[in-house]
């Protein structure tokens, strides 16, 4: 008899082929729905999500679970989420989600109830080779999400199927009109990991309040305000309310720099400005995923999901923490953010920007 898989089912077309992949290929398949939070407003979806994911398990003549993790997501993604801001960073919270709740919690919970493995449906490739557990980047390099895995260690690896990562998503979507399910065609999510899209600044007004202040240009002079340097990150261009300023071109402006202490906000014009682009950063809370720092020092690494990879050399500190050097500047490298290091398609692991310089 195959194994008995748990997939994590959001209530969206990638995880419900993923469940229909695994049943078709003889595995003993549940699905489990997690609400993650408790918010009940128009941006939270969990409700008709539910009804996605229970469509597709009828469809696929499968049980469904549900389990409500809202109290881990706040200890272990949300409240971290917030104190980076606080402290003027851009955290990424699905790198934690996914590191906390989707193969920690849920993989926890999917063992006790006697699970063999769980199964989600990232578009990424878990291969093991010489008694490791690989990470490889997915086939569709539009959606393919190992940056997002990066933080995953082998026994989290060891238990997890990715059946997507040789897929591309017009073919999942095929699959899913094939199998009858009604989210074929569902908007793909793009908010914060389990909370949804809604408009950024407002959603974290409601735990970071307003703190006006100055934006200065990066020759010295104060050209507007905002309400708060936490609100904003380096490289953003919308959202800064800056008009035309005398003496200036007619170029949009961009954040190159937040100086927290003093609560000032930095511009420039032009996204090719050199105050925008950075050759050397430190990344710390490094995390190799085969447990051991890979012996090459010249890597390719990504310092944004959306991001390219770029070529870099990594120089280990005794600290733990990482010197990255790339061969071309990087665009808005910004403190709090992944960076994520590969070896071609193999995704090594990845830590967080502390600085950046030149």
């Amino acid at each position: 008899m195959k194994d008995s898989i748990i997939v994590g089912l959001s209530g969206g077309v990638d995880s419900g082929v993923a469940a229909a992949t695994l049943v078709e290929q003889g595995y003993q398949v549940e699905g489990l729905f997690m609400k993650n939070w408790e918010e009940d407003s128009k941006y939270c979806t969990s409700e008709q999500d539910y009804k996605d994911a229970l469509q597709i398990c009828n469809c696929l003549d499968i049980p469904l679970r549900s389990i409500n993790f809202s109290r881990e997501y706040w200890e272990r993604v949300f409240k971290k989420f917030l104190d980076e801001y606080k402290l003027g960073r851009t955290p990424n919270p699905d790198v934690l989600c996914n590191t906390e709740i989707k193969f920690k919690a849920f993989l926890n919970y999917a063992l006790e109830l006697g699970a063999n493995k769980i199964a989600t449906g990232h578009y990424a490739i878990n291969k093991s080779l010489d008694g490791y557990q690989n990470l490889i980047k997915g086939n569709d390099t539009n959606k393919e999400q190992s940056y997002f895995l990066h933080g995953l260690n082998q026994k989290q690896l060891s238990y997890a199927i990715f059946p997507l990562g040789t897929w591309k998503k017009e073919n999942v979507r095929e699959k899913a009109l094939d199998l009858g399910f009604l989210n074929f065609n569902k908007k793909d999510s793009t908010g914060i990991c389990f909370i949804g899209e809604r408009h950024f600044k407002k959603f974290l007004k409601n735990y970071i309040p307003s703190k006006p202040g100055i934006i200065e240009s990066c020759d010295g002079y104060i050209i507007g305000q905002h309400d708060g340097s936490m609100y904003y990150t380096i490289g953003q261009r919308q959202g800064l309310g800056i008009g035309g300023v005398r003496g200036t071109k007619e170029m949009p402006w961009y954040v190159t720099d937040k100086i927290v202490k003093k609560n000032k906000i930095i511009v420039a014009q032009g996204k090719d400005n050199p105050q925008l682009y950075h050759q050397y950063l430190e990344c710390s809370d490094v995390h190799w995923i085969s447990g051991y720092a890979p012996k090459k020092t010249k890597l390719r690494a990504k310092i944004r999901y959306r991001g390219s990879d770029s070529d870099c050399k990594i120089q280990l500190k005794d600290s733990g923490s990482i010197i990255v050097g790339f061969k071309n500047p990087q665009f808005a490298i910004s403190p709090g953010q992944s960076i994520v290091f590969y070896d071609k398609k193999l995704c090594l692991g990845g830590g967080i920007i502390n600085t950046r310089w030149n």
